[in-house]
């Protein structure tokens, strides 16, 4: 949905291809922030046509300030972003400030570290993240829009309505690959199922093709359990939060987080979590929490049943 410059405060540069978490934050909090009256705007490529986003050519008239304001925003969640919003500004003299927005939790390389430095204002998405940067920075957490990931309200949101086998559902949703801990889902089910034979585990998530063969080996694995109708590979499935709605556990078994929004999507559709404690997951969800439960090792999950 093409907007003008002139409707915008804020520019939120996008410039990745693949569906990623910081494209799924994009995509969550435009909308929202435009609904709340914040003037911003995408620009850039892969993301949903209906999003409010500026063409090329407005980049043009940058170099002018927005009405009532001296500046605008630009607004950075990736590298390649940050050196086009130094570029505009230091070089083109474009009227921009600089935000860039950190979910990393690792020691960042030389060439990351110069373009901080360059940043008017730097984020960080919790505490923990924050202390891997050597800039000043203020923690704010990443949220959920509740409006699309709430408890189950109709017979549509609860398990019976889809079809599969049982009587309660456990899933793991994201990317299917190794970071993300989806072997491990599949092992502990493996292990757990015959026990339980009223739930069954879906396992929703695109499957990019460097990791198709991680993928078959994980069905090789389900079908030798004899398990092919309790453990569901859905694929990329379009109405997520219906699938949160029909859980009765959802499980982040990552090794790797940046951040990790979906232990919050499955809380806000009130659904129990266990995870492991990578990313925000410890701040997020702590030992003997109402709503669910951290398990520092998989083996761990698997043992207490």
């Amino acid at each position: 949905m093409r907007v003008s410059l002139k409707e915008t405060d804020i520019i939120a540069p996008h410039f990745k291809k693949r569906l990623s978490g910081v494209t799924s934050t994009v995509i969550q909090l435009i909308p929202l922030q435009r609904t709340q009256g914040v003037r911003i705007s995408t620009f850039g490529f892969g993301l949903p046509k209906n999003l409010p986003a500026l063409a090329f050519k407005d980049l043009f008239g940058l170099w002018k300030s927005p009405i009532g304001r001296p500046f605008r925003i630009w607004h950075a969640r990736r590298n390649i972003e940050m050196l086009c919003g130094v570029f505009l500004r230091d070089v083109l003299r474009m009227k921009l400030r600089l935000i860039f927005t950190s979910a990393s939790r690792r020691h960042h390389k030389p060439f990351t570290k110069w373009l901080l430095r360059r940043m008017d204002k730097v984020i960080a998405t919790s505490a923990c993240t924050g202390t891997y940067l050597e800039v000043p920075h203020q923690v704010i957490m990443h949220g959920v829009d509740v409006r699309r990931f709430s408890p189950p309200q109709t017979v549509e949101d609860y398990f019976a309505s889809s079809g599969f086998p049982g009587k309660y559902a456990v899933g793991c949703f994201g990317r299917v690959r190794y970071l993300k801990g989806v072997d491990l889902f599949v092992d502990a089910m493996i292990a757990l199922l015959p026990r339980y034979p009223e739930w069954t585990a879906l396992i929703a998530g695109r499957t990019t093709e460097q990791h198709y063969h991680f993928e078959k080996k994980l069905r090789q694995k389900v079908t030798e359990a004899g398990l092919d109708d309790r453990i569901i590979f859905l694929g990329e499935v379009l109405n997520t939060p219906v699938w949160y709605r029909r859980l009765s556990l959802y499980v982040a078994p990552s090794r790797m987080e940046g951040f990790g929004l979906t232990p919050l999507e499955a809380m806000a559709s009130q659904t129990a979590v266990v995870t492991s404690d990578v990313g925000i997951f410890k701040e997020l969800v702590g030992r003997g929490d109402r709503n669910g439960c951290e398990s520092r090792r998989w083996r761990c999950f698997n043992r207490s049943y």
